[in-house]
């Protein structure tokens, strides 16, 4: 990356190290499924981090993590999502390309198995930001995206917890916060280039055709290479009143470390409207935070062959890239 001083105009090649971050949602993750989460986290990231060692884009990592992701059981995106009220999945995912602000998102779309890959053909193949439901899957039909069985992207645990609110008096938005694993992820490249992807099966039990933040620019994810590149993660409502991913971008614009302005706009969050939730940023220089408000949120992230992560607030592993997982 090249970089020209003001004063002299001498011209200075700063040597970027790739950067790649991710989330598997906040919330309160049971413990018999916290080690699942947190070895799923790492090894996508690990993954991402591949991707952007062997010459491959911030948006080439961050779709890579993420479809790894939705692939797991162990989060709500993908195979894993939570159901609807009335016992289907319905999935959002948005990518977002900092050097362009290039973006594209899918809402309310079922038997698709990596809505996050969609997503990227939205951004790259249409002149559209975002489809929805019935629009995106007779594009996904056209651009050879084969459908999957809904069978396959229900789990017993999803059927289980959507079991239990249906009981009159249950609180899904409470009942939520027992494991909101909606996915994402932050990159910057050797380029100097950032992006955001993030997927989800939104809230459990909502009604029919609901999107939340995720498909939403500026709430669910985004990225500006002037500042940087942000995933949230928590109650997607509470997170669009606020427009939590820009707003952390915001305070970064006026001097705000990644960290402060994490918890700047986190903490807004939770006083104006009661938000819990949390943050993976990134600037284009490689500083990143994870941060979150909420009991936890398992995270990842890689830089300069060293993984990065933690579960609760103030945990922070670290371990060599090249040892085994």
């Amino acid at each position: 990356m090249l970089l020209i001083n003001p004063n002299n105009w001498t011209p200075q090649v700063i040597d970027m190290f790739p950067v790649v971050v991710v989330h598997g949602g906040a919330g309160h993750i049971p413990q018999d499924r916290s080690e699942k989460s947190m070895s799923g986290v790492c090894s996508a990231t690990r993954a991402g981090y591949a991707v952007l060692c062997g010459g491959g884009s911030s948006m080439d990592a961050v779709v890579e993590v993420v479809s790894q992701l939705e692939n797991s059981p162990f989060f709500n995106a993908g195979c894993g999502s939570v159901l609807n009220v009335s016992g289907e999945v319905e999935m959002d995912a948005i990518v977002m390309d900092g050097k362009t602000l290039g973006s594209g998102a899918v809402s309310a779309v079922r038997n698709i198995a990596n809505p996050i890959q969609l997503a990227r053909l939205v951004m790259d193949k249409t002149s559209h930001a975002c489809l929805t439901a019935e629009g995106a899957k007779k594009f996904a039909l056209s651009e050879g995206v084969s459908e999957v069985s809904h069978e396959s992207l229900v789990t017993e645990y999803s059927r289980m917890r959507w079991t239990k609110n249906l009981a009159p008096g249950s609180n899904p938005v409470e009942y939520q916060m027992g494991k909101m694993g909606t996915v994402g992820a932050v990159a910057v490249d050797a380029e100097g280039n950032v992006a955001c992807a993030t997927s989800t099966g939104g809230m459990l039990n909502k009604m029919e055709g609901r999107v939340g933040d995720t498909a939403c620019i500026g709430s669910g994810g985004y990225a500006d290479n002037l500042t940087g590149a942000v995933s949230t993660t928590g109650h997607g409502e509470a997170i669009m009143k606020v427009t939590l991913a820009r707003l952390v971008l915001f305070h970064m614009e006026q001097g705000q470390s990644v960290e402060a302005a994490s918890d700047l706009a986190l903490a807004y969050m939770g006083s104006r409207v009661g938000g819990l939730g949390g943050v993976v940023t990134v600037d284009p220089q490689g500083h990143w935070a994870a941060r979150f408000s909420s009991r936890q949120m398992v995270w990842a992230a890689a830089r300069k062959d060293t993984l990065h992560y933690g579960l609760y607030t103030g945990e922070h592993f670290t371990q060599s890239l090249g040892a085994p997982l």
